[in-house]
């Protein structure tokens, strides 16, 4: 039986027994470390994408009269070299980080469902062909290949940058997935519904891959830390998010510069990226905790 048929079979006993998610949001929220984590993620977002509402200036914005300005009432975090507004910037720069680490964390843990389910269910020739892109994958050098695409990510072509990222980092977890569906397939349910003759791509899709669920989404939320990392570092050494527009690594690397007689054009950025990154952990080691029934971290 899959895990929407037990839980419909449960419901069906007891009408009134707690769902699966919600078991699983009640052991996460009452740990200490996942409510820090959910909170100070929360703040983030509301910072990246609320913020720039209450500032006076754009990130595109550069005011001639304040190069290198400490932080003050016009310039709540003070300005850059070129004039530009540290707080817009800043802020700009943490909403590309986490829309790129979202995008990147949700799209490699698809593909390392979808080729680790079928590479497992199918094994034979479809296992070797796919686990040998895997394998493939596993020993290019990603920096250096994305180092050379870079020119390509200019004039908004973000979106790019964020598939070849992703492409980078779903290769471990399919192997993971692969070994689990394997063993899955065994499975009584499975077994019944290849007699009833249901198709192969229906069983992964619906029961072989949500069976799977917790570790898919604890796998999704650890990506979206490691994407965050990635993109800064690779826009740090100018790879990533291309200018006129900004990220927390570019922003770092240009406040690096200036960092030792005007801190807060490095700082804030920094800041930002360790505590964003620190929140997203929280919640991906509280989550693999609430999913996992043997645990007994509670707090």
């Amino acid at each position: 039986m899959s895990i929407a048929e037990e839980e419909m079979a449960e419901l069906a006993e007891s009408p009134k027994a707690p769902s699966r998610l919600r078991v699983v949001a009640q052991r996460f929220f009452r740990m200490r470390q996942g409510q820090i984590g959910f909170v100070l993620l929360a703040l983030m977002f509301v910072l990246a994408f609320f913020g720039p509402l209450l500032g006076h200036w754009s990130y595109t914005d550069k005011d001639f009269n304040a190069f290198l300005q400490a932080p003050s009432g016009t310039h709540w975090w003070g300005t850059t070299q070129t004039g530009a507004d540290v707080y817009a910037i800043t802020l700009r720069g943490m909403q590309k980080s986490l829309i790129v680490g979202l995008l990147v964390g949700v799209i490699s843990t698809a593909i390392a469902a979808v080729v680790g389910a079928f590479a497992g269910y199918f094994l034979g020739w479809t296992d070797r062909v796919l686990m040998w892109i895997v394998s493939l994958l596993l020993v290019l050098p990603s920096f250096l290949i994305l180092a050379i695409m870079s020119p390509l990510f200019a004039d908004g072509a973000w979106v790019l940058f964020v598939i070849m990222l992703a492409l980078f980092m779903w290769m471990i977890t399919s192997r993971i997935i692969r070994g689990m569906t394997v063993s899955l397939k065994e499975r009584e349910f499975i077994r019944a519904a290849e007699f009833m003759g249901v198709s192969s791509s229906k069983i992964i899709f619906r029961h072989i891959i949500p069976n799977m669920s917790s570790l898919l989404i604890v796998d999704a939320t650890l990506n979206v830390g490691a994407a965050i990392l990635s993109e800064t570092t690779l826009s740090y050494f100018g790879f990533g998010i291309q200018p006129p527009d900004v990220s927390l690594g570019s922003l770092i690397a240009d406040g690096a510069k200036t960092a030792t007689y005007a801190p807060w054009t490095f700082w804030f950025g920094a800041a930002v990226l360790v505590v964003l990154v620190l929140a997203v952990n929280l919640i991906g080691d509280s989550l693999r905790d609430a999913f996992d029934p043997t645990s007994r971290r509670r707090a």
